[in-house]
């Protein structure tokens, strides 16, 4: 049988002997040398443990000598964190001693940490999306993460129990979905039953103890089976080996939360494997074994003639024993270079060649991972990102064909739009309708594992309609949509959008030429990663930034510009500025206004700190937004009810604000937050709350009082702080 990834940091001498074999040749040499260069760089660090710092390193190297992943990738896993940890160390140091190939992974996995953040999440969503970029342009990346990760969540009890249950979170929504998208199942179930344990311990001892319970009864019926189907393939002349395993921790779980089932209910969680020389030798014990055994209906698969989108293959198939064997069991049946693939993923793949890449056609099957950089682009604010990757890149598979009998894997949910985009950019963008299995359906149809589907396309089609944006499930389609939009429409949203600012400005008293100087507008392009001012214009254009915004913003910069070459600064007094912008009403001036009506608006509610903008509604006066709220970009007739708004002395005022609060379920949450926030001296005026069942999460929006934006961005840093918090964001009351 293959070996497992150890527990244990192997000798060096065993990990050379280990290279020397797996990869012929004096590359063995390299590993040396990063081990001798890792353990002098860490000499005098420790870790929480109190054991010296290099064995982590070396732990790491060692799970990657046991995937027999190549000698560049074993050095990098000594190095990866000389250059985060090591102040001797630069990644021009590692370039010069290794060169390029070893420090371009090392720089792979290297966290952003020394780059200025606004926050711990910020920090990383940025780091995440580092490594995910690094990683499409070298598999290999990701491989010596996963490794780092595998290591540090078995050492996670020296942590503090905080900081426990938020690694293990982000383990289990991040690291454990990308470990299975690269079909590498060993690493996957053990990041997975780790990160259970942390999370919800109880659950994790209840259930290890009754698996623990059952294990000679367990023992027995694998011996059993085993026993029987031997007799049977020895008699056939088939060349085997055969284990039994149970079921892992997590997957029990998922299984008794997901279909409503108590752990008695839970009946296959013994699984035999046989691993067999031949694809042909299969299909003939599949054959062997349905004879010997009742196949339960629905339960069998066949992951060889359709692999999964992972490169998994096998065959599946449940059974019962009848009166001799009265229980279920799983019989999983593939070749040796199968179970390679099924255990290792793509480091079983990875065969490095001089001139360099993967052996095969690696780059096919890893087609998700383009689909990250078709939409990383797109996706520039960092929780977004993240809840992308989760929800679109880890979620449930279907798997599909093309009219040539192609298999194509695609997220649950995907309609046949989707399905266009996957296919190529050109067929979504000339898309007027669709077949599944033949019959002509609605672009808005759901798709199904099994489903054959065909893309109907014209020359003359226009193009994607915006209204496909609320009908596509995958971010993929989303870009490319956008994309289109952007790209074929560019003129038209640039003059537009000029137009659009041009009238804003004119009605504020300024000429738009006098406020687009290249000082005044960087801002602008640096917080929204745009190359050009016709970018502000074109993003104006089609609804993407508000003129209000565009507008205050320049002329923010206009006035510290103008404030700078003043020789002396003359300061505006309380009495001029009520003048100049009018009474100020709810700690608001409203300019050329007094007395009107002011309210603040619910779909953004903004605090004084935030960048605002004023809306005359019909017979309610003013509501006040921020500048960069979505609801005040209107097309340019619009722009003749927004006036400018200024906050006026708001000292002693306050303001409701909502939070969106997405936790782990229990049972003293609420009192917790609750503690938490008013320890801060913030009210809190309102709470509701509802929970996943299915999640075991709660979804909780809470409305406080504050005085600042800086207060609440305060409130919000300290509950992401908690290990028991997911997300918190900003919402509306």
């Amino acid at each position: 049988m293959l070996t497992y990834i150890t527990n244990e940091c192997m000798p060096l001498e065993k990990m050379l002997a280990r290279v020397q074999k797996q990869h012929p040749g004096d590359s063995y040499l390299l590993v040396k040398k990063a081990y001798e260069f890792a353990e002098k760089a860490h000499a005098g660090q420790v870790r929480k443990s109190g054991e010296p710092y290099f064995i982590h390193p070396a732990s790491v190297a060692s799970i990657l000598t046991d995937l027999m992943i190549d000698a560049p990738t074993i050095a990098a896993g000594f190095l990866h964190d000389t250059v985060e940890d090591c102040q001797c160390v630069s990644l021009d140091t590692i370039r010069q001693e290794f060169g390029e190939e070893v420090a371009l992974l090392v720089d792979g996995v290297t966290k952003l940490d020394k780059l200025d953040f606004t926050d711990r999440e910020e920090q990383k969503a940025e780091s995440l999306r580092k490594m995910i970029l690094a990683m499409s342009k070298d598999i290999r990346v990701v491989i010596i993460k996963l490794a780092d990760r595998l290591h540090n969540m078995r050492t996670l009890r020296y942590q503090p129990e905080d900081r426990q249950k938020a690694i293990a979170g982000e383990t289990l929504d991040i690291f454990a979905p990308l470990a299975h998208r690269l079909g590498m199942n060993a690493v996957k179930q053990e990041l997975e039953d780790l990160s259970f344990k942390y999370i919800n311990p109880d659950a994790y001892h209840d259930i290890a103890q009754k698996v623990g319970l059952r294990r000679a009864e367990r023992e027995e019926n694998i011996r059993m089976v085993i026993s029987e189907l031997s007799e049977k393939l020895e008699a056939q002349g088939i060349h085997y080996e055969m284990d039994g395993r149970p079921k892992h921790l997590y997957s029990i779980y998922k299984k008794m939360t997901e279909q409503n089932k108590t752990f008695d209910q839970i009946y296959d969680l013994i699984a035999v494997r046989v691993i067999v020389d031949t694809v042909q030798d299969c299909y003939t014990v599949l054959g062997i074994v349905h004879t010997l055994w009742n196949q339960i209906p629905g339960r069998f698969k066949d992951y060889i003639s359709v692999p999964k989108g992972n490169m998994y293959q096998s065959l599946h198939t449940t059974l019962i024993g009848g009166r001799k064997m009265p229980f279920p069991f799983e019989i999983q049946i593939r070749t040796w270079e199968m179970h390679r693939i099924a255990e290792f993923g793509v480091a079983a793949h990875w065969r490095y060649k001089e001139g360099g890449g993967p052996e095969g056609d690696l780059d096919n099957k890893l087609y998700w991972l383009r689909q990250i950089l078709d939409w990383q682009n797109e996706t520039r604010d960092s929780k977004e990102f993240i809840d992308s990757l989760k929800t679109d890149l880890f979620s449930d598979e279907v798997l599909l064909f093309t009219p040539k009998g192609d298999i194509v894997s695609m997220q649950r949910g995907s309609t046949p739009i989707d399905f266009a985009y996957r296919i190529h950019s050109g067929v979504g963008n000339h898309c007027v309708g669709a077949k599944i299995n033949g019959r002509i359906v609605q672009l808005d149809t759901q798709l199904e594992t099994g489903d054959r589907v065909e893309i109907i396309t014209s020359t003359s089609s226009k193009g994607p309609s915006m209204d496909w944006l609320k009908v596509v499930k995958t971010q993929q389609a989303k870009a490319k949509i956008r994309q289109f939009f952007k790209r074929e429409l560019h003129g038209e949203n640039v003059v537009k959008g000029r137009e659009i600012l041009e009238h804003e400005a004119k009605r504020r008293g300024v000429s738009l030429p006098a406020l687009t100087k290249p000082e005044y507008y960087d801002p602008i392009l640096k917080r929204y990663a745009f190359q050009e001012l016709d970018d502000i214009y074109g993003a104006v254009g089609y609804g993407g930034i508000a003129s209000a915004y565009v507008i205050s913003r320049l002329l923010d910069e206009q006035r510290k510009d103008e404030a700078q070459a003043l020789p002396k600064v003359v300061e505006t007094t309380q009495q001029e500025l009520q003048k100049q912008l009018g009474k100020p009403t709810h700690g608001v001036y409203v300019k050329g206004e007094s007395g009107i009506l002011v309210r603040f608006a619910k779909c953004c509610n903004p605090v004084p700190g935030d960048e605002i903008v004023g809306y005359i509604t019909r017979g309610r006066g003013v509501t006040v937004h921020k500048a960069d709220c979505p609801n005040v970009s209107g097309d340019g007739g619009e722009q003749e009810r927004m006036v400018e708004v200024n906050w006026a002395n708001t000292e002693g005022g306050s303001f409701n604000a909502s939070l969106n609060i997405i936790a782990y379920d229990h049972v003293s949450l609420l009192g917790e937050l609750a503690l938490s926030i008013g320890n801060m001296g913030v009210p809190i005026m309102a709470v509701s709350a509802k929970r996943d069942e299915k999640k075991k999460t709660s979804v909780i929006t809470m409305v406080v009082q504050v005085t600042s934006r800086e207060q609440l961005d305060k409130v919000i840093k300290n509950l992401h702080n908690r290990s028991d918090i997911i997300e918190v964001y900003r919402g509306t009351t």
